[in-house]
């Protein structure tokens, strides 16, 4: 099913509900939400207010219990484990807290992971992980591997990862939860840049203040429920 759209993501009616034994929990309400592109939008809450439930259902590693998510003019919220990770590798890119890069890996085979699905010949592979290690600025860095960064390292590393497929959409869970001051507000100027630069639509999870303070439009969760 696919409907006309002018907005790059929408949540409509939104609740998801989690099972622990015979008690449910209602981690969002009715939430509604339209993004459109190359926004640089934070969501913004206290611990348990949803915003990680709610960034991982736009990033269609969760489904909602009720409503619609659409990224585009497809409904993710209908589709099937594998049409949704297809739908993951093309459009969403994906910035941990954690960083969550292979530690086996050096940055340059990290960053190349996700082209390894597309018909990429080798050398148009490297050429465009050379040009994203380049752009987040570690490229002199691409055969260290993780333990051999520093975290602001390993974080323009996850950046240049998750723009590799050159998606639409960037969604970036607490991406400065790890990092020093200076790194973090380092980082939080590099995706600014992008944004502005490149088109990429951003969307935070978040509770610093420096990316509520730096998002073109923040909203606010609070015990699942959109309160500003």
């Amino acid at each position: 099913m696919t409907v006309e759209t002018e907005f790059l993501v929408r949540v409509e009616d939104v609740s998801k509900e989690y099972a622990f034994g015979k008690q449910k929990l209602q981690a969002l309400k009715n939430v509604s939400l339209a993004v459109e592109k190359s926004e640089f939008l934070a969501i913004a809450g206290p611990s348990g207010s949803g915003k990680s439930t709610l960034l991982n259902l736009i990033g269609c590693i969760d489904t909602p219990t009720r409503g619609g998510i659409y990224i585009g003019d497809q409904k993710a919220s209908e589709k099937t484990p594998d049409q949704l990770a297809d739908l993951r590798a093309k459009k969403i890119g994906f910035i941990f807290q954690t960083f969550n890069l292979l530690p086996v890996l050096s940055a340059f085979e990290n960053v190349e992971y996700p082209l390894l699905r597309f018909r990429f010949d080798k050398q148009r592979r490297r050429e465009r992980v050379s040009r994203y290690l380049e752009l987040v600025g570690v490229n002199e860095y691409a055969k260290h591997r993780p333990n051999q960064l520093s975290g602001g390292q390993r974080q323009r590393v996850a950046i240049a990862r998750a723009l590799i497929t050159r998606p639409s959409i960037v969604l970036a869970d607490e991406p400065t939860a790890n990092l020093d001051h200076k790194t973090g507000g380092n980082i939080l100027e590099l995706m600014r840049r992008i944004n502005q630069e490149k088109g990429t639509t951003f969307i935070f999870s978040t509770h610093d203040p420096r990316v509520m303070e730096m998002a073109g439009r923040l909203v606010r969760l609070d015990d699942g429920e959109v309160v500003e």
